[in-house]
């Protein structure tokens, strides 16, 4: 069973910077690809970006693509998402999401791969 927290959610204004941290409780968090989506009111959930059991492959979404950052600590159970030049359309809940890796598959990009949820952190961006 794993466990995710996420946590560094806020209100910012557009150009801002925030920087979630998503804690896992879990033995073996090497053993697991992690990833973020978020969903905003009325809309499908949508992935962020994700990022490989070793932190050595990572992906975006175009809508993020230069400006969100993607990252692991493992000795710390710990995943961010570095979040510059925020813009409203940045508003949503935004989850942490986990999967236990094959050694295969550098990183996933479906909500449907990830088993394992955080309860989500809101971000609002004020224009």
């Amino acid at each position: 069973q794993v466990q995710l927290v996420e946590s560094g959610g806020g209100l910012v204004q557009a150009g801002g910077s925030l920087r979630l941290s998503c804690a896992a409780s879990v033995r073996t968090f090497s053993s697991y690809s992690m990833g973020w989506f978020r969903q905003a009111p009325g809309k499908e959930r949508e992935f962020v970006a994700a990022i490989s059991w070793s932190g050595g492959n990572t992906g975006d979404a175009d809508s993020v693509k230069g400006r969100f950052t993607i990252s692991r600590d493992n000795a710390k159970n710990k995943v961010y998402l570095q979040m510059n030049s925020l813009k409203p359309e940045d508003t949503a809940v935004y989850y942490c999401a986990a999967e236990a890796t094959d050694y295969t598959t550098t990183y996933r990009v479906l909500a449907s791969d990830y088993h394992y949820w955080g309860q989500g952190t809101q971000v609002t961006v004020s224009s």
